[in-house]
């Protein structure tokens, strides 16, 4: 695993892997689009129970991109919190060890962008951040149709899963923001998003800024005897 935040394309679907993280600043530089519809067109394939395909997809750049941002920008100064969560990111009462891990990705990510525990101004302008895409020329939104469940969400994490690493490959990166969810109502106003489609994710996706601080946040994973149980080996 490469600790080491990589700015240079991936040569393969390993490499990608190893170096996808989630990136928080990113340069002004634009993508080609003709690569962009590329990746996107082949992330498509992506597995999908029935073929039933659940994922639905907005694209944002330049003037389109501004105007969702300036809006939620605007609606943030009164209602700072967004519209309201869409769904639940995580359970209420959070378990070990994934109340740590959620913890320790907080602390190393604020600790890299200089920002003290206890600067609570400070933590809400880093998260505030989100709803810029971090700077990123591309934004994206994704949702679902709300008539959807549980296998549907996942095959909707494969096809971000794809286009994430397909980004690796042209060298980009990417942030996916689940953060984007509390603002479900905004969305459908400037996006024109139907009522029945769920605010599932944001997508952050540029060249990343690789002398950025807060970029180099590399995060941990369980070794595989944690996650993996073999047996008939």
């Amino acid at each position: 695993m490469s600790e080491e935040f990589v700015t240079s394309a991936s040569t393969g679907v390993r490499e990608a892997i190893e170096t996808r993280r989630s990136v928080r600043e990113f340069e002004e530089t634009p993508v080609s689009e003709a690569d962009l519809r590329s990746i996107l067109t082949t992330a498509t394939r992506a597995a999908s129970g029935g073929n039933l395909q659940p994922w639905k997809l907005y694209v944002l750049a330049g003037e389109a991109r501004d105007a969702l941002v300036d809006r939620v920008a605007e609606k943030s100064k009164t209602t700072p919190f967004g519209d309201g969560p869409e769904y639940d990111i995580y359970p209420a009462d959070l378990s070990e060890p994934y109340a740590a891990r959620r913890g320790a990705v907080a602390k190393g990510m604020y600790a890299l962008a200089g920002i003290a525990r206890d600067d609570s101004a400070a933590r809400v302008a880093q998260m505030a951040k989100n709803f810029s895409f971090f700077g990123a020329p591309v934004g994206m939104i994704l949702t679902i149709d709300k008539q959807m469940g549980p296998p549907q969400f996942a095959d909707l994490g494969l096809f971000l899963g794809n286009i994430m690493l397909l980004a690796r490959e042209k060298g980009w990166h990417t942030c996916p923001q689940e953060a984007w969810s509390l603002w479900g109502a905004t969305i459908r106003e400037v996006l024109g998003v139907p009522e029945n489609e769920l605010v599932f994710c944001g997508l952050a996706l540029g060249y990343g800024l690789g002398d950025a601080p807060i970029n180099q946040l590399y995060t941990e994973r369980a070794p595989l005897e944690d996650v993996a149980d073999f047996r008939g080996f």
